[in-house]
């Protein structure tokens, strides 16, 4: 079963997510929190598999609420799917940079997001759902482009590197394996390498680690 946090000051979306989690076979509401440091604190009580959360509420916003939710060493498996009302919402790549695992648009449909959910909470990332890869390219050009390599960069081997650029553009395990020609399997060991070797908690925080080395 895994268990999701609910995070938005808007009383209807709570109520519309929470509706969505309790029709859900094998999902189930762990709380609910209207700003941001009462996310943080439901989350650290609760120990949620995955918080949906809003960006934009009182207090401290969705942003720091994700970077302190992150940070927790009690909540180490927790991962985070910042939902978002804008395609361009200027606060989406530092989101991703602070360690959400993804995001998706409010109006994203009911069983996509249910999807969403699911592929987070088994540890991989948002990359590549409806608007995901154009908004990462987007973002990543609209971020401040400082030389700020990652200290453990040169433990990748060139293959590495090469499968981490690909996996910033978007591309999944499938489309990496037939973009370099080599089998899914083999395409999964590299990119599970290199998280392993830069440390990076899941899929997304690969690819923000990509653009801020300048692997992309």
């Amino acid at each position: 079963m895994t268990s999701v946090l609910i995070v938005d000051d808007q009383e209807l979306v709570r109520l519309g997510l929470r509706v969505l989690l309790e029709e859900t076979v094998g999902l189930t509401r762990a709380g609910e929190a209207a700003d941001g440091l009462a996310a943080v604190q439901e989350a650290i009580r609760a120990r949620p598999d995955v918080v949906l959360m809003d960006i934009r509420m009182p207090g401290i916003d969705g942003l720091e609420a994700t970077r302190r939710i992150v940070a927790h060493p009690d909540l180490a498996h927790t991962r985070v799917i910042v939902l978002t009302t804008f395609e361009l919402d200027e606060y989406v790549f530092e989101a991703l940079r602070h360690g959400a695992s993804g995001f998706l648009l409010k109006n994203t449909p009911p069983a996509d997001l249910v999807e969403a959910i699911r592929t987070v909470a088994d540890g991989g990332a948002l990359l590549a759902p409806t608007v995901t890869r154009t908004l990462i390219r987007e973002f990543a050009r609209q971020a401040p482009r400082r030389a700020a390599p990652h200290p453990r960069l040169e433990l990748l081997t060139e293959r590495e590197r090469e499968v981490v650029a690909l996996a910033a553009e978007g591309l999944n395990n499938q489309e990496i394996a037939e973009r370099l020609v080599v089998s899914p399997a083999t395409a999964r060991t590299h990119v599970s390498r290199a998280m392993i070797k830069l440390g990076a908690r899941d899929r997304a925080q690969l690819v923000v680690f990509a653009y801020q080395s300048g692997l992309a």
